[in-house]
């Protein structure tokens, strides 16, 4: 069975904890004592209906608040389709979570408050799922029941979304619209009677329909996590390069690239858990042993020789903020992607998204959360592609030399 990976994003006090409730709840995923426990604690709160958001808020502190901080992973199925759901905070102060959260979703569920329409944050999550390159993205509008599950307010809340999407929205991706009360079942699971003016699937339905896209790239890259070498009499002369497959596929007998030291070799043998194989898949684990005695540590990307990876040392890209210290012209960080590393100086800033104005406005820092564009010099290159054409050698994080915590989050544009 088929497995999706969908995030979820939204203002604080939109529902998603209860919209995931109420799947996991409609799929049977909850057991017998978590569907008591909500029982119980909805009516000791006074409650005339289950509080499905209490199967999500994991945290005390989320308990205590009632909004999501950490980014939880949820599972469920369905007789069609497996889920991954990667329930994202919906507050500002957490929005670089989100970033974590959606960056390996192939759809995206943004969930707006019927009576509020589109806010600020909507317009954010908008732009990190713009940004992620996810294909697929439901704009699902909640607490309908709140406005007498009103068409003149939901085609109100559509406008004005389509406008955002015609204006911003990349190429290739779908967009979904739907109304939905995640708090009483409507056009969640079954189509709605209070909502028979919407011609559509409901959510589920939906999102069991939705195509699953694996990454075409095929730029051929192998990242070196560790070199194999057995003191064993019978082993003497073995020399495995163990890692992953970052991108594309190989085949024994590929001519290959090493890099950054410019070497060449071909691919003499593949293991996978200690057996040989013919071919090694886009994100597989295994050791590659060479034809040739080379030099090469971890960090090292193998490259097939037909692949055209940039190596330049100048990087254009698009940046998501995510520590209080600002990014600014001068600043150094170690940029990390997969086991690559490099330091780099952050060369120059050029703009920040306005996401009242919907416009790139000039600016020579980056703050927390914020999200804009800017270039990079490094030290040392690596193998990289612009995102667009490879999620998976495009983009990086950047980690503060002083506290070693994630500063940001990078995608590169061009080098």
């Amino acid at each position: 069975m088929e497995l999706i990976k969908i995030a979820t994003a939204g203002s604080v006090d939109d529902g998603k904890s209860t919209l995931i409730g109420r799947l996991l709840y409609e799929t049977g995923a909850l057991k017998t004592d978590q569907i008591q426990h909500i029982e119980e604690k909805s009516a000791a709160r006074g409650f005339g209906y289950l509080d499905l958001s209490l199967a999500t808020d994991g945290l005390l502190t989320e308990r205590e608040q009632g909004i999501t901080i950490d980014v939880s992973h949820i599972f469920f199925s369905t007789p069609k389709r497996r889920f991954i759901i990667a329930d994202s905070p919906g507050h500002v102060e957490y929005t670089r979570n989100m970033v974590t959260g959606s960056s390996t979703a192939q759809a995206s569920i943004i969930l707006l408050d019927a009576r509020k329409g589109v806010i600020e944050q909507t317009k954010r999550h908008f732009f990190i799922t713009q940004l992620l390159g996810i294909k697929h993205i439901i704009f699902a509008v909640n607490k309908m029941d709140l406005v007498d599950y009103s068409q003149e307010v939901f085609d109100e809340i559509k406008t004005a979304l389509s406008t955002l999407v015609d204006k911003h929205g990349a190429k290739g991706v779908r967009y979904h619209y739907t109304p939905v009360s995640a708090l009483f079942n409507e056009n969640i699971v079954h189509p709605s009677d209070k909502l028979d003016w919407f011609v559509g699937a409901p959510l589920l339905r939906l999102i069991e329909s939705i195509p699953i896209e694996k990454n075409k790239a095929k730029d051929t890259a192998f990242q070196l996590q560790y070199v194999i070498r057995p003191k064993r009499e019978d082993l003497h002369d073995y020399r495995g390069f163990a890692g992953n497959v970052r991108s594309g596929r190989f085949e024994v007998g590929d001519q290959i690239d090493i890099h950054p030291s410019g070497r060449k070799s071909q691919i003499k043998r593949i293991e996978r858990y200690g057996e040989a194989v013919q071919t090694l898949e886009a994100g597989e684990n295994g050791t590659l042993l060479l034809a040739d005695e080379v030099d090469a540590s971890r960090g090292d990307s193998f490259i097939k020789a037909d692949a055209s990876i940039n190596e330049g040392k100048n990087i254009q890209a698009t940046f998501c903020w995510m520590q209080d210290n600002p990014m600014a012209v001068g600043n150094k960080y170690w940029l990390q992607q997969g086991v690559q590393r490099s330091l780099v100086k952050v060369k120059h800033i050029d703009a920040k998204i306005d996401l009242e104005a919907l416009e790139n406005t000039a600016t020579d820092l980056l703050s927390l959360n914020d999200i804009g564009t800017g270039g990079l010099t490094l030290a040392q290159s690596i193998a990289t592609k612009p995102y667009a054409e490879n999620p998976a050698l495009g983009a990086f994080i950047m980690i503060d030399p002083n506290t070693f915590n994630t500063a940001g989050v990078g995608f590169i544009e061009a080098v």
